[in-house]
């Protein structure tokens, strides 16, 4: 972990509750699942099973990530959610602040990722080893030197949007693995996950969830 951990004591806020799916709009500063140890116990899923016991896990967000998280509340609805990640059927839209202005107003990052492993948890771009990784982006607005960005993975890749983001010359404000000096001075990692789409394990509809941006 990259500081101590002390997450944050929010209550849960539930976007959506039904016989299948329950989504949460996850703070920064939480896991998701537990981590090793005692210390890193406390997380996202832990939380969510005290309410609701039969939460099982469909995805994750990075810790520093806020924003949507979808939950199974069946192990048909866990498989049927897997399977629209695994095939990318699920629509997933983040709000990003990055380092310095962006000079086009969009573009794709096409750039295999894999961990860098003397230096786990990080990830790096590997043309040889990496796995294909895709991010669309588009700038919504500069903010006092800085861009707010939309961006768009295409692909789930651990640490995707950040070592993209890094990659194109703006990192992402307050991360705390990849952003360095002033970049690194935001109070916390500016990405949110913002809306994801995906169909209803129960009749297949599809249906958007949003977490308003608190940054």
């Amino acid at each position: 972990m990259s500081s101590a951990y002390t997450p944050p004591n929010d209550p849960l806020v539930i976007l959506h509750h039904d016989h299948e799916l329950l989504v949460v709009d996850k703070p920064a500063g939480l896991l998701s699942v537990p981590g090793k140890g005692p210390e890193l116990a406390d997380c996202l899923i832990a939380r969510i099973q005290a309410v609701f016991p039969e939460a099982l896990l469909v995805h994750r967000l990075d810790r520093d990530t806020s924003g949507v998280m979808v939950f199974a509340l069946t192990p048909h609805a866990q498989r049927h959610l897997g399977l629209q990640f695994e095939k990318r059927q699920m629509k997933k839209t983040y709000v990003a602040r990055v380092w310095g202005e962006m000079a086009e107003k969009e573009g794709t990052v096409d750039l295999p990722l894999i961990v860098d492993w003397p230096n786990r948890p990080l990830q790096h771009v590997n043309h040889e080893t990496g796995k294909q990784a895709l991010t669309d982006w588009k700038v919504m607005r500069f903010e006092g030197g800085n861009t707010r960005v939309r961006l768009f993975p295409k692909t789930g890749r651990s640490h995707q949007l950040r070592v993209h983001m890094l990659a194109l010359g703006h990192p992402i404000l307050g991360d705390p693995f990849y952003a360095k000096g002033e970049a690194r001075d935001a109070p916390r990692l500016m990405l949110h996950a913002e809306s994801l789409r995906l169909r209803h394990p129960d009749g297949g509809r599809g249906m958007n969830f949003r977490a308003k941006v608190p940054f």
